[in-house]
């Protein structure tokens, strides 16, 4: 993967960190779950704009396929129709679970964070090994997909995967929401 080098690119680079951050802080802090959902689109959206700048097009290509054109539409469709008035609007400003989780996520975040700045992602063998593979002559567009899916983008087609099947479980939740009145 090539880092960003003109300077368009990282110029670009902070107001899709900011449209980003604002993105998430709307998914997390909207209580009109229509607008959170709109709000998750406008991170995915930015997601796939990064993956345009670290030169990875079809990554970029298949997140606004399948997460913006399939998960986030099905989540929309899914509160719409599960959406019902029967449940009170009203929610305390703030309760202990809040804090548990506040305090759960924050310390995750930290950790996650201190684990990524620790390791030496260059040192990977993965890398030194599609430096081998992709020396061979592959004649086929779908050979050469698959072999940057299986060398240098496996982290982030993992990833992808992991927060598809995430998505898929909280829209079936959200779907077959039982009423509790």
């Amino acid at each position: 993967m090539n880092r960003p080098e003109s300077i368009s690119d990282i110029l670009l680079l902070a107001p899709l960190t900011l449209s980003l951050l604002l993105g998430g802080i709307g998914v997390v802090l909207l209580t009109n779950i229509i607008y959170s959902a709109l709000s998750l689109g406008l991170v995915l959206i930015c997601i796939s704009f990064f993956y345009i700048i670290l030169n990875a097009d079809f990554v970029a290509v298949a997140q606004i396929l399948i997460y913006i054109g399939a998960v986030n539409i099905l989540i929309l469709f899914a509160v719409m129709l599960i959406n019902n008035p029967k449940y009170p609007n009203y929610a305390a400003p703030w309760t202990i679970g809040d804090s548990i989780t506040s305090i759960v996520c924050t310390s995750l975040f930290s950790s996650l964070i201190t684990i990524i700045l620790n390791i030496s992602w260059f040192g990977i063998s993965l890398t030194q090994k599609s430096d081998q593979m992709l020396e061979r002559d592959l004649t086929n567009n779908i050979q050469r997909i698959g072999a940057h899916l299986s060398t240098d983008f496996l982290l982030p087609f993992e990833l992808i995967s992991l927060i598809l099947l995430i998505a898929l479980i909280g829209a079936i939740t959200i779907a077959r929401r039982e009423e509790t009145v």
